[in-house]
């Protein structure tokens, strides 16, 4: 090979090993591209993971919310075998009595009475004097209540000096509406007692308390009986109400009820109790009178009204006065 041969061979060489590095240096930065790419995966790959734990954090609260210890458990076998009506028990004079007793609270509450009653699904139980039957009688009408279709039913233990709705459904005390009305920090919900028996709520009375009736007067018993009313419009609110002549407090609570049932009893309280205690009560738009423990004759039963022109009575025989 002569020298020029040697020569153009070498300069070729030259430039062919030029021309790899040049290629070389083009592709170095593809190969460092993935590289930048894999580094930041694992940033992506935490947030993901973050927001796929938030939900975990809420799911302890919602379960907190569902407190058992408001779960009461009520002896309907008990409460029938002391004539209170059941919702799982046969058909009974008293249940057909009370479903007479309950129509026409029922028509003030939807609107189809003869007048607009306000805040007709607040409705007090009451009497002229203690042991007439009053506790007996808001027992039944609110579980009797309860059984209908379209109605929820709170029953509120107000006789907050001698309550009696927990121990005659079987069950121990509790805290309830005077502890709601003393304490800042507990609400309505932290003592609503939910029972065995369907669209059937508790209140009882809770800790008694020496100044009731200014509690039950209070801007705080104003806010309660509203937030009632109008939380929920299905609900019926029954009120175990002191008597009349013996306390104040059902006073009170009659200037903020829509409907007030009066338990009389039969052969027993007078002509002028009855008008007494309902002098005390003229504020209220709609009152019936339920006269109890009446002998039932062969007529059935019978009773007198006053208000509307409702009055009903129920013929069971004595009942143990509550």
């Amino acid at each position: 090979m002569s020298i020029i041969e040697k020569a153009v061979e070498r300069l070729e060489q030259l430039q062919r090993a030029a021309g790899n590095g040049d290629t070389a240096e083009r592709h170095e930065p593809l190969v460092q591209e993935p590289a930048t790419t894999i580094q930041s995966a694992p940033a992506a790959v935490a947030v993901e993971r973050s927001t796929v734990k938030e939900p975990a954090v809420s799911a302890p609260v919602e379960a907190r919310a569902q407190n058992p210890d408001r779960l009461v458990e009520i002896d309907l076998d008990r409460l029938h075998s002391i004539g209170i009506v059941t919702p799982n028990a046969p058909r009974s004079l008293i249940g057909d009595e009370f479903r007479i007793v309950k129509r026409p609270l029922l028509r003030n509450v939807q609107g189809k009475g003869a007048a607009e009653v306000k805040n007709a699904n607040l409705i007090m139980v009451t009497s002229s004097l203690p042991g007439e039957g009053k506790s007996f009688s808001s027992i039944n009408l609110a579980i009797s209540m309860a059984m209908e279709l379209d109605h929820t039913v709170l029953l509120i233990d107000a006789d907050v000096s001698r309550p009696s709705v927990l121990n005659i459904l079987g069950l121990p005390p509790r805290k309830g509406l005077m502890d709601v009305l003393t304490s800042n920090d507990m609400q309505l919900g932290d003592v609503l007692l939910k029972t065995n028996i369907e669209k059937l709520s508790l209140l009882p009375a809770g800790t008694p308390h020496p100044r009731a009736t200014e509690l039950l007067a209070s801007d705080a018993m104003n806010h309660l009986l509203a937030e009632l009313a109008d939380r929920y419009s299905d609900r019926i609110i029954v009120f175990d109400s002191p008597p009349l002549l013996v306390t104040t407090e059902s006073r009170v609570l009659a200037t903020h009820m829509g409907q007030i049932v009066m338990v009389v009893e039969s052969n027993r309280t007078t002509q002028a109790a009855v008008k007494q205690a309902l002098a005390t009560i003229d504020s209220c738009p709609v009152r019936l009178m339920l006269l109890n423990k009446a002998q039932q004759t062969s007529g059935g039963s019978y009773g007198y009204g006053y208000g509307y022109g409702y009055g009903y009575g129920y013929g069971q025989g004595p009942r143990e006065g509550v």
